[in-house]
C-alpha cells in the first residue's frame, strides 16, 4: 500500500470509524472498535508512525458519505478510490464484487466464489473478507453464509455488528421483503 499520509476517525451511527489516506486516496478504512482509544490504537498499529489529522477535502467528502451509509443513505460507495497495493489479487477479486452488492442486497460467500470464476472457494471468500482493510467502503457485512445465515464477521461486536449495519440498510435476500421489515 502507498504511505499512509494520516488517519482520522470520524463518528458514525455506529461508532468511531477510523480512516488513513495518501493524497485523495484510502489506503485503510476500519470500523468502530469497543472504543474510541481502541480504535485509534488500531489505526495507529496499522499505520505506525502516521499523524493523526485533519483529513483533506476528498477525504472529508469519502467520511460524509460513510457517515450517511451508516445512517441507512443508499450510498454503494462504489466509486471511492482504494489503494489495492500489497492486497492479494483474490481478494482484490473479492473485493470487487463486494463493492459491487448494493446497499440492502446481499450475496453469498458461494455466490462471491462463483462471480470470481472459482465457485467452491467459499472458505477463501470469506478468509479475504475477513482481511478486509476497507470495511464498510468493501460492504463486507453484505456477504453471508449458505443458507443466508449471517456466517462470521471480524469486526469488533462480531455478528451483532453485521446484523446491525444490515439491519441499518434494510437488507433484503433476492426479491423477498427485507430481512428486518
Amino acid at each position: 500500500m502507498a504511505q499512509a499520509l494520516g488517519f482520522c476517525l470520524f463518528p458514525t451511527a455506529i461508532g468511531a470509524c477510523g480512516i488513513a489516506w495518501a493524497q485523495d486516496v484510502l489506503v485503510g478504512v476500519q470500523l468502530p472498535g469497543a472504543s474510541e482509544e481502541m480504535g485509534r490504537a488500531r489505526m495507529r498499529g496499522r499505520f505506525p508512525g502516521v499523524p493523526e489529522t485533519q483529513p483533506p477535502p476528498a477525504v472529508q467528502a469519502a467520511i460524509g458519505r460513510i457517515q450517511a451509509l451508516l445512517e441507512g443513505q443508499a450510498d454503494g460507495l462504489e466509486d471511492l478510490p482504494l489503494d489495492m497495493t500489497g492486497v492479494p489479487e483474490f481478494n482484490q477479486r473479492v473485493y470487487e464484487v463486494a463493492r459491487a452488492i448494493p446497499p440492502g442486497r446481499t450475496l453469498t460467500y458461494g455466490e462471491v466464489a462463483a462471480k470470481i470464476g472459482e465457485p467452491g472457494a467459499s472458505r477463501a471468500v470469506g478468509q479475504a473478507l475477513g482481511h478486509n482493510p476497507f470495511a464498510p467502503v468493501v460492504p463486507c457485512h453484505r456477504v453471508l453464509a449458505a443458507g443466508n445465515r449471517s456466517g462470521g464477521f471480524s469486526a469488533e461486536g462480531g455478528v451483532d455488528t453485521k446484523l446491525r449495519m444490515l439491519e441499518i440498510e434494510s437488507a433484503q435476500f433476492g426479491p423477498q421483503p427485507g430481512l428486518f421489515g
